[in-house]
């Protein structure tokens, strides 16, 4: 049984229920778990020296498309609200291959992870040229994230009013017998889990009501979660407005998308009783502030969320409408933004770091993670705090004040995944070559 001492831990953040905050103490992990926290433990098996070092819960991310990582600053879409940035990026997706979809996982997995974040949701919504949801789970297996991939679909195309172009959506009955196979073959339930699978229809102007109806049914039969992005910006609520006679959140309360085995991403535009019914469903929310900022969004109403009792946890989204999947950049964004929004108090560093970490654990129904707390999972982030980033911070705690943001060693089910700010289970340089192969013809493609 693999056994590790991460010792002198200069600063400790455990997000646990009572919020302790500990000073010079030692974290073991033994099986994959955090088995012991206190001063002076018995030294075996691994070392890892944490002096000059906070440590905290490592990040978690609830929405992303990691395929998106080879479509970074696209001419044409850098500029481009919602709808027009999709129709600009669709005909290039449409090129993609099994090939494409594991390089910008294994790429888009690797960043995720040098910015200290342990576990992720991916939401893949389109399969063009054989490419299967199996190809972004060997890669997260390589790289060895945990991982809750969803799997995605489209199924109205321009021709039936849709957005997506035809070439790339799917007959619903085979969407939904994909969801079955891909469930069966890698969702775990268990405590611990490494993989878990989600059904995860693209959103309101790209599937049809009853796809999503019984993409609901599916899912509780099966047990498990439903994620759709939701009330992004103006552009969607209108279309919801126009094509359903109804609000957002309406539409996902009419179709059984609301409830704890439910998170929507982005919520930019929910008004105060679609905040009630999320808080009062237990219904969760990925918050993805620089995409948000990015496509001209707007500013979600998180502290509205977190007062009313809503779950929230943070997103980087897709890279191609952030420009980068660093996690914890991103929970400095979503504090910055609320005290734009509400003043300064609005939102303090600790309070986005817990959002950052055990929040979206509790998002994606995972409470086996996001704190450091004895009996939970060991994953932990460990941050040096004696570099430039941090001089002179007189509170080593305030991470998204003060950085650094790169982590300095990553651990993820007790295995040590990032060494010294360097990823440890791939090449990375191999990895990153690969990248700039595909993504270089792609764009000599256009």
């Amino acid at each position: 049984m693999q056994d590790t001492l991460i010792r002198n831990c200069a600063h400790l953040l455990t997000m646990d229920d009572a919020g302790r905050e500990l000073v010079g103490c030692d974290i073991r992990l033994t099986g994959g778990v955090i088995a012991e926290i206190g001063q002076g433990l018995e030294p075996r098996g691994d070392i890892v020296d944490a002096r000059g070092a906070l440590v905290t819960p490592g990040l978690v991310n609830t929405h992303h498309h990691l395929f998106q990582s080879l479509t970074k600053a696209v001419p044409g879409a850098q500029d481009a609200l919602l709808f027009g940035w999709l129709q600009r990026l669709y005909p290039i997706w449409a090129r993609f291959t099994p090939e494409h979809m594991r390089v910008s996982a294994l790429t888009g997995l690797a960043e995720l992870a040098l910015s200290g974040c342990t576990m992720t949701s991916d939401h893949l919504y389109l399969f063009p040229n054989g490419s299967r949801l199996d190809d972004t789970v060997d890669a997260a297996r390589e790289i060895g994230l945990r991982f809750h991939t969803t799997r995605g679909a489209m199924s109205i195309g321009e021709s039936a009013g849709g957005l997506p172009p035809d070439a790339l959506v799917e007959r619903e009955e085979e969407i939904l017998n994909d969801c079955i196979r891909v469930i069966d073959a890698f969702h775990d339930p268990s405590d611990g889990a490494m993989i878990r699978v989600g059904i995860a229809p693209c959103s309101p102007f790209s599937v049809s009501r009853e796809l999503m109806r019984n993409a609901a049914l599916l899912a509780r039969d099966k047990g498990v979660m439903l994620h759709t992005h939701l009330a992004e910006n103006d552009e969607d609520v209108a279309y919801s407005l126009a094509q359903f006679g109804c609000r957002p959140g309406q539409y996902a309360e009419d179709l059984g998308w609301t409830g704890d085995d439910v998170w929507h991403a982005h919520c930019v535009k929910l008004e105060a009783p679609e905040i009630a019914l999320f808080a009062r469903t237990g219904t969760g929310v990925a918050h993805c502030p620089c995409s948000n900022c990015r496509l001209g969004s707007g500013i979600a109403p998180v502290r509205a969320m977190r007062d009313a009792g809503l779950r929230v946890g943070l997103g980087v989204d897709g890279s191609a409408s952030n420009d980068t999947g660093n996690l914890v950049a991103e929970a400095r964004q979503a504090m910055l933004l609320q005290r734009v929004a509400r003043g300064a108090d609005a939102m303090s560093a600790r309070e986005a770091l817990f959002i950052a970490t055990r929040g979206g654990a509790e998002v994606l129904g995972r409470h086996d993670c996001g704190q450091i707390a004895v009996g939970k999972r060991a994953d932990l982030a460990l941050w040096d705090i004696t570099g430039i980033e941090a001089a002179g911070s007189w509170d080593p705690a305030a991470l998204l004040l003060a950085g650094p943001t790169r982590v300095r060693d990553l651990f993820v089910e007790g295995r040590q995944v990032v060494r010294d700010g360097l990823i440890t289970t791939v090449d990375l340089r191999r990895v990153l070559t690969e990248q700039a192969r595909l993504a270089n013809a792609l764009a000599s493609a256009l």
